[in-house]
């Protein structure tokens, strides 16, 4: 994670602007896939509380391929989450399955499908006791579909490890149809209006024992054999060598690479799949895969092949490289109105435009985040950092993949609050402009003279 520096400055007489330079600095990936949220035990026993799996349906935006020539598509999902356990500890894995017994979106040309070329993934909202986003997956099987015909159902699974004790909510997210038939095509269909319904609710008791809270994220959920998959982890042992590795089922696949934990425990690297069984990715500390010293697996399949090329054709390859996720700011200070000793009242200003440009091609949102110190002024003189409050605004250029929310109207302050941000998706992505109005609350009979703080933003 990296941070900018802004200098904001209040005088009590006339203000002066200085001009700033660009600078620009590239930000870390997201935390890792799980987060505590809060939530307790709830009273009662757990088996009571949890409830039965349910069907849901909710409003859906769908994405063609290209060479369909057809619109987006918005329609409804109908679909339902299920667990292995409903009633876990603290520390236990649970399994998830989500199952679309009907997609928003049908086979988009007119050419039928044949069997087994359909290969989904997609996503699990978690919530109550935890937050999180689960990464599912499904295989490589379908019943043929005839052209422009609906697609089957079909059921993608995944893990997360339960951190927290509590009720905790899953709900179905984005998911993405991937057919390998002729060409390589995509239909990724995006939650209208998130959250989705819940479909499944469990309880976790607390079992007083250390959990291991290593996390870890797949920049995608899928791709072909031979592509490079980005793995961004948290929680391990800072420095700690860790290993990254395919799972193929029940035993680890030849594909392996290493990084190292940085100071607080994250890394980010990437492994190149190349085993067509892979179902899964881990991370893990030591010698060999051992839970308790790893993170996964995260749902992970490898696309491509199928029917083959037809007689004559020619197979043509390109890719498209992921970039990085940074921010450019159009100065580094910020000049803010004077105002009267013995009235006090509000010094303004506005925040120099900070540009954030997501390159990076992922499922991961972002969020821009600032806190300010206190202002010091003349002679110990000081004007606490709550005093400083910002209007937040954000907007995105057209054309990206991600929408750009502005943070809340208020107090800033040293414990800090974010300033925008974008949300996990199928894919993301994008430019999008930041600017903030700021307030600084200014006691009367404040000494005179000139008053200055440090507003550091962080983007992640």
């Amino acid at each position: 994670m990296r941070s900018t520096v802004r200098r904001v400055s209040t005088r009590r007489s006339g203000a002066r602007r200085h001009p700033g330079h660009g600078r620009r600095w590239a930000a870390a990936l997201g935390v890792g896939a799980l987060v505590v949220a809060g939530g307790g035990v709830l009273a009662g026993p757990a088996q009571a509380l949890a409830t039965a799996s349910v069907p849901v349906d909710f409003p859906t935006h769908c994405i063609p391929p290209a060479i369909a020539g057809i619109p987006p598509i918005d329609g409804t999902t109908k679909a339902e989450i299920t667990v292995d356990n409903a009633a876990p500890r603290v520390g236990d894995t649970v399994t998830v399955t989500y199952t679309v017994t009907e997609a928003a979106a049908s086979n988009p040309v007119d050419l039928a499908l044949p069997a087994d070329i359909m290969t989904p993934t997609g996503k699990v909202t978690v919530g109550g006791a935890q937050s999180a986003s689960v990464t599912v997956a499904g295989p490589k099987k379908n019943d043929p579909v005839p052209g422009k015909g609906v697609f089957p159902s079909f059921s993608m699974t995944g893990t997360f490890t339960v951190t927290a004790p509590g009720q905790i909510t899953l709900s179905p997210g984005d998911y993405n149809i991937h057919t390998s038939y002729i060409m390589e095509l995509d239909t990724p269909c995006t939650v209208t209006d998130p959250p989705a319904p819940v479909s499944e609710t469990i309880i976790a008791t607390d079992e007083g024992g250390q959990v291991n809270e290593r996390a870890i994220r797949l920049g995608a959920a899928s791709g072909p054999a031979g592509e490079a998959v980005t793995v961004t982890g948290s929680k391990f042992t800072p420095g700690a060598a860790v290993t990254l590795a395919g799972r193929a089922g029940d035993r680890q696949s030849a594909d392996t690479a290493t990084v190292t934990a940085d100071g607080s425990g994250g890394f980010n690297g990437r492994l190149t799949v190349t085993d067509p069984a892979t179902t899964g990715i881990v991370a893990y500390e030591g010698g060999s895969w051992d839970p308790a010293k790893g993170a996964g697996p995260q749902a992970y399949t490898v696309t491509g092949g199928g029917g083959g090329n037809p007689d004559g054709s020619q197979e043509l390859k390109a890719s498209v490289r992921a970039g990085t996720l940074s921010m450019v700011q159009d100065g580094d200070t910020v000049e803010m109105s004077a105002v009267d000793f013995g009235r006090g009242g509000a010094s303004r200003g506005s925040l120099r435009t900070v540009t954030v440009e997501d390159y990076r091609g992922g499922p991961a949102g972002w969020s821009l985040t600032g806190k300010v110190t206190d202002f010091q002024g003349p002679g110990g003189a000081a004007i606490g950092a709550s005093a400083l409050g910002w209007t937040p605004a954000c907007t995105t250029k057209a054309g990206s993949p991600s929408t750009c929310q502005a943070g809340s109207a208020g107090p800033v302050g040293s414990a800090g609050a974010t300033l925008a941000s974008a949300p996990d998706g199928t894919v993301t992505g994008g430019e999008f402009t930041v600017d903030a109005r700021l307030a600084l609350t200014v006691p009367a009979y404040t000494a005179p003279g000139a008053y200055s703080g440090v507003l550091t933003l962080t983007l992640t």
